[in-house]
């Protein structure tokens, strides 16, 4: 399988939580889809303690994965949101 491209995406979004409007992540995003994974080498700012929970109220809103022999978060639907 392909990894993903080692060039990265030049466009960011800022990654919040969906139920308390926390900033999550700066994350650099390709492609004009829905944000489904997260490639840990593309996060820019990280602005969570604990892997996949939001630090203000405590909602899991991503799992640990391997995506194509990347570390990646799988983002857990309705739960994050993509300005």
């Amino acid at each position: 399988m392909a990894k993903p491209r080692k060039k990265q995406p030049s466009r960011t979004v800022q990654v919040s939580c969906n139920k308390c409007r926390e900033p999550l992540y700066k994350y650099r995003k390709g492609g004009k889809g829905a944000l489904v994974k997260c490639f840990v080498e593309r996060i820019v700012e990280d602005h969570t303690q604990a892997t996949g929970i939001c630090p203000s109220c405590g909602q899991e809103f991503a799992r640990e994965t391997m995506i194509r022999g990347a570390p990646a978060y799988k983002m857990v639907g309705g739960k994050v949101r993509v300005k």
